[in-house]
């Protein structure tokens, strides 16, 4: 089979973020390198920093990106996209202009035999209170409707700000510019606890394949089922990769 390529959190448009088009521009370069051998792409949530659809408006910019997975879909590849907390408000534009299959749950899918549980990450045991109040505003369908009454300029403009307010905050962490807490170990990693709370009552699944925490990550949960956090986009350039037997983790360097 064709190898299965994964990747999440690039945040693309960032305002807190010097290398946007740098970095928009490294990831087009990945993906058009893989173009002819990718069985499929799974883009794992908060491929933007902030995305909200107006009925007749979509946000400016990311046209090579957008260019490049419309490419992508033309030539069979097929795309699937899953909104993350930084760009919950998608409309069907990705699906309609772009070729994408947008999921806005969890999936659990069978790729050559193995059981997958793929989703962005959040929510799935998060112990903020704060982010669990907020992610179930930004998923109320009144307050998207009353957000898309904001004239496009107002909108945009407050959400860019909020995300750019995001990233800085996790800055903060020292890190990186891109960078949530460093690997927590696993007994206090929410995502491995929430796999390993699942694989309890859903024993096939034998890969977890999350983004959202901005780590690398590739832990065996049992003799047949593991874990993987995707790392970002935004400094370490990683990827995963499965071939039809097993699942790794890879940094892209440009020109290699």
């Amino acid at each position: 089979m064709k190898p299965i390529y994964f990747i999440s959190d690039a945040h693309l448009g960032c305002l807190a973020l010097q290398h946007r088009r740098t970095q928009e521009r490294r990831l087009v370069s990945f993906l058009d390198s893989i173009k002819h051998e990718a069985g499929a792409v799974y883009m794992l949530g908060d491929m933007f920093d902030f995305w909200f659809e107006y009925k007749r408006v979509v946000p400016k910019g990311f046209t090579r990106f957008l260019g490049k997975v419309s490419e992508l879909t033309d030539m069979g590849v097929e795309v699937h996209f899953f909104t993350g907390n930084h760009d919950i408000w998608c409309g069907d534009y990705l699906e309609t202009e772009c070729g994408v299959r947008l999921h806005r749950e969890p999936l659990t899918v069978e790729l050559a035999d193995k059981v997958f549980y793929l989703a962005h990450g959040d929510g799935l045991g998060d112990p903020d209170p704060k982010f669990r109040f907020l992610r179930k505003v930004f998923h109320n369908r009144v307050c998207w409707r009353l957000f898309g009454m904001l004239h496009p300029r107002w909108g945009m403009w407050f959400g860019q700000t909020w995300a750019k307010h995001s990233r800085l905050k996790h800055a903060g962490h020292g890190n990186s510019e891109g960078g949530d807490p460093p690997y927590l170990g696993e007994d206090k990693e929410y995502l491995v606890q929430y796999a390993k709370d699942y694989l309890r009552s859903h024993p096939t699944v034998n890969h977890f394949v999350f983004g959202h925490r901005h780590i690398e990550m590739n832990l065996m949960l049992s003799r047949t089922s593991h874990i993987a956090i995707l790392g970002d986009w935004i400094t370490q350039c990683t990827y995963g990769v499965f071939d039809g037997e097993r699942f790794w983790l890879e940094n892209y360097v440009e020109g290699e």
